[in-house]
Order: structure tokens, then C-alpha cells, then sequence
């Protein structure tokens, strides 16, 4: 085992990149059981990590590396303008690695499962944010006390809704429970979200995010 570990990885067998463990990762490729080992390694390293998200077709800039209190504050960042098909409401601030996993969904999740359930593309995106210097809010008292939230190193992107080609807009809050088209697009959207970030919370998990989906990096693994 060890023997045909070490000769894949110095290449003295040539396997395809899509099955090769330690090739780069390849944002365009579609994903499978490597993936996620890919993205991960390539998130933990700043420059491979950029150099891939420059592969995304994302619209965005490096901004400077920034600490604004205790706990707050991020590296090896980006200010996300548009992504590689939304219009986004507005620019946000993400790290690398969030950045990163949100070009994944995009790409591979969240427009496939628009062709599915709803016959046309999304042309938009709407959020609450992403960088925010607060801690976990747990719904009881607010955020005080408690650790830091992954908002607070723009490591969480929370999502609100959506508009397709033909002006029709989706909304968590309105169409998460819906049985119909749009109902399913977000539940098959939140599953796809599970496979490129981290964390991923949704109406399903508390009343806090009913009305949007939160994505983070870094976090413990949860999909709910």
C-alpha cells in the first residue's frame, strides 16, 4: 500500500488528475470522491488558494489583511464583486477558502439544481453578509458571550434568496417549505451546499435562519 502511495505521488504511475489525491485541484472538473479532500488542502494554503480561485471566474480583489478586535479580523482575503454567474447585491468580503467553496456551490450546486427544479438559470444573488466582528448567536440574549462566530474572520456567507432569468425571486424565507419548484431547488441548493463548505445551516436547524442559509469554513462539520 505504502509502495503504490509513494508511486503515485513522485509519478512513477501516471493516473488521471481527477483520481490522482495529491493533483491540484480543478475547480472546473466535475467533482467526485476526491474533491472535497482537494478543496480542503487547498483552502489550508493561501497561495494555492488563491491561485485556484483565480481559476473560478469569480469577480473579485485581494484586500489587506485586517484585525479589528480580539477575535476578529481576517487573512488572505478577498472582496467578491460577482461571482461566476450572480449578480450579487452587493460586495462581500470572504476568505479565501470561503470564497473559494462558494465558487464550488455555485458552479457545481446551486445553478445544476436551478436547471433541475427550475428550468432556468439564476441570474442573482441576495445576502446578509459575511464579515461581521460578533459572536455566536444561539437566539437567547442575542450574540454575547460565547465564541466567536465564524462571521467574525469572514469565514460565513449567509444567503437570502435568489432571481432567476425571468425576474421570478426565491426567497428561504417564503419558499423553503413550499412543495413546489422552488421549495425543492432550495432544499436540493442546502444538500449541494454540504458538499463544498463546512458548516451549512438552514431553516431546518433553528427560527435564527429561517430566512436564510448560513455557509462557513474552518468550522466543525455540520450539515443542517
Amino acid at each position: 500500500m505504502l509502495s503504490s502511495a509513494y508511486a503515485l505521488r513522485t509519478g512513477r504511475v501516471s493516473i488521471p488528475e481527477r483520481w490522482n489525491p495529491w493533483a491540484p485541484l480543478d475547480v472546473a472538473a466535475e467533482p467526485n470522491l476526491l474533491t472535497g479532500l482537494k478543496l480542503h488542502r487547498t483552502r489550508a494554503d493561501p497561495a494555492r488558494c488563491m491561485a485556484a480561485l483565480a481559476e473560478t471566474g469569480l469577480e473579485h480583489e485581494a484586500v489587506p489583511d485586517r484585525v479589528t478586535s480580539p477575535g476578529c479580523g481576517f487573512e488572505n482575503a478577498v472582496r467578491v464583486r460577482r461571482g461566476r454567474s450572480l449578480a450579487l447585491g452587493s460586495p462581500v468580503v470572504l476568505s479565501c477558502g470561503a470564497a473559494l467553496s462558494f465558487a464550488m456551490w455555485e458552479r457545481h450546486a446551486l445553478q445544476p439544481a436551478a436547471a433541475r427544479h427550475l428550468g432556468a438559470p439564476l441570474v442573482s444573488l441576495e445576502h446578509l453578509g459575511s464579515y461581521a466582528c460578533r459572536n455566536v448567536n444561539r437566539g437567547e440574549g442575542g450574540a454575547q458571550g460565547g465564541r466567536r462566530s465564524r462571521h467574525a474572520t469572514a469565514d460565513a456567507f449567509d444567503i437570502a434568496g435568489f432571481t432567476q432569468s425571468d425576474r421570478r425571486r426565491i426567497t428561504v424565507r417564503r419558499d423553503w417549505a413550499s412543495d413546489g419548484t422552488e421549495g425543492l431547488f432550495l432544499r436540493d441548493a442546502h444538500a449541494g451546499a454540504c458538499r463544498f463548505f463546512d458548516g451549512v445551516l438552514g431553516p431546518g436547524y433553528n427560527a435564527l435562519h429561517a430566512d436564510h442559509f448560513h455557509l462557513e469554513v474552518g468550522g466543525w462539520g455540520v450539515c443542517r
